[in-house]
């Protein structure tokens, strides 16, 4: 299991970055959606690696034979 965490950096100008670590897919942005409205408009957005990697979901597959 790959731990999940939600990073904020605000730099001296009170300007805040939320960078997300350990998320796959879309549910980076429903991690940090809360902290998003909170800390206000959002200027600019990056995505990563992991945003375009989708969550691995066990299959199994059955052949008739």
């Amino acid at each position: 299991m790959t731990t999940k965490i939600i990073e904020i950096t605000v730099n001296p100008q009170g300007e805040t970055k939320i960078e997300t670590k350990g998320f796959t897919g879309g549910s980076c942005r429903a991690a940090s959606k809360t902290l998003e409205q909170v800390l206000g408009q959002q200027a600019t957005e990056q995505m990563t690696a992991e945003f375009y990697q989708t969550e691995s979901v066990g299959q199994s597959q059955k052949t008739q034979g």
